[in-house]
C-alpha cells in the first residue's frame, strides 16, 4: 500500500509545494471547526489533529505497512484543577513507528 495521501489526512483541498502547506479551514469542519477569520491557534491545531485522527487510525496503520503514524485517544478524560477551577482534560496521542535502530529521536523527515 502507499503512504496516506495529503488529502486523506488534511482534507480534499489540502495542497503543498516546496515552501507551503495549505489546509483549508472548510476541510476542518468535519472535525468540528467553525471557520472564522479569527480562529485561535489552539482551535486550528486541535482541528488539524482531529481531522488527521479520522484518517490515521491504529487499524489503518496495522493494515498498511507504509503508514507509520496513528492518532489515538489518550488516557482520558481526566479531571484537572487550575486557577481554582475544575476542568475535564481529554487527550490525543500521536504514535510514530520507526524501526528500532536510531529510534530515540522523532524526526519528521523519517515518516
Amino acid at each position: 500500500m502507499a503512504e496516506p495521501s495529503l488529502t486523506a489526512v488534511f482534507g480534499a483541498n489540502a495542497t503543498q509545494n516546496s515552501t507551503d502547506l495549505v489546509i483549508k479551514k472548510s476541510d476542518l469542519t468535519s472535525a468540528g471547526l467553525t471557520p472564522d477569520a479569527n480562529n485561535t491557534a489552539e482551535s486550528l491545531l486541535l482541528a488539524v489533529n482531529l481531522k488527521a485522527k479520522a484518517a490515521l487510525t491504529e487499524e489503518a496503520r496495522d493494515e498498511n505497512i507504509d503508514q507509520s503514524v496513528a492518532l489515538t485517544d489518550g488516557f482520558s478524560p481526566s479531571i484537572a484543577t487550575r486557577n481554582n477551577a475544575i476542568y475535564i482534560r481529554n487527550t490525543i496521542s500521536i504514535e510514530v513507528d520507526k524501526e528500532l535502530e536510531n529510534a530515540d529521536v522523532i524526526d519528521p523527515d523519517d515518516y
